[in-house]
């Protein structure tokens, strides 16, 4: 079991950097051996990640995220070892973009993975999501039968946020954005109120002035 987060703030206040650090502290319920969040930052995608949980994580490493006149676009993870903390989250193998991923692809051998088509950099059956994205193909479609609550990044296409009927994921809107996390009772235990379930194979993408304007369904 793990968590995935979300945000996408216009102008974030201090009081929303603190929201966010709360919704990962009470995320850990969901992860409590590895942390890591990318974010935005000069026109590339940069991810801290340790194998510590999200409380430590958010005391070592949120220091840089500051309020301020920008939109902070980040995805956040934390997760339960159930092997090893080699391959934490969000994967990120190029600049320019990161995943959050909540469930399972591919149970098989690693060595079966190569079947899909991508050139893979870890042993975390998530990159296959990120792979199929970076190709430009859409996990929804591409891997049927795999679990998935997701959370991307990307330099091009900023935040997107999906799921299947096999892992949740809702989102609390606010004035200036969204905040995306795992369950309702995160959210509430972040003092976040009015969470949203996201329906099942839909595309979520917060354009400018905070809007939904991009619910693309994929799935019927």
């Amino acid at each position: 079991m793990c968590s995935v987060i979300g945000v996408y703030l216009e102008s974030p206040t201090q009081e929303q950097i603190e929201t966010l650090k709360s919704l990962f502290v009470e995320s850990g319920i969901r992860g409590l051996h590895a942390s890591g969040y990318s974010v935005i930052r000069n026109g590339k995608v940069f991810t801290q990640k340790a194998p510590v949980p999200a409380h430590v994580f958010v005391e070592s490493y949120f220091a840089e995220l500051q309020p301020g006149d920008y939109t902070l676009q980040l995805i956040g993870h934390t997760r339960y070892s159930t092997s090893d903390l080699e391959y934490n989250q969000p994967i990120q193998v190029f600049d320019d973009c990161a995943l959050a991923h909540n469930g399972v692809v591919d149970q098989r051998n690693a060595a079966r993975w190569v079947e899909y088509g991508y050139q893979l950099t870890t042993l975390n059956d998530s990159e296959l999501l990120y792979q199929s994205r970076y190709a430009g193909n859409e996990p929804l479609v591409e891997f049927p039968k795999a679990t998935m609550a997701v959370c991307e990044l990307s330099v091009e296409k900023g935040l997107r946020w999906y799921r299947n009927a096999g892992r949740p994921l809702y989102y609390v809107k606010v004035a200036n954005g969204y905040f995306i996390m795992s369950t309702t009772d995160i959210a509430k235990r972040a003092g976040l109120k009015g969470a949203k379930r996201c329906k099942p194979g839909v595309i979520y993408t917060p354009q400018e002035n905070a809007k939904l304007t991009t619910v693309k369904e994929l799935i019927p």
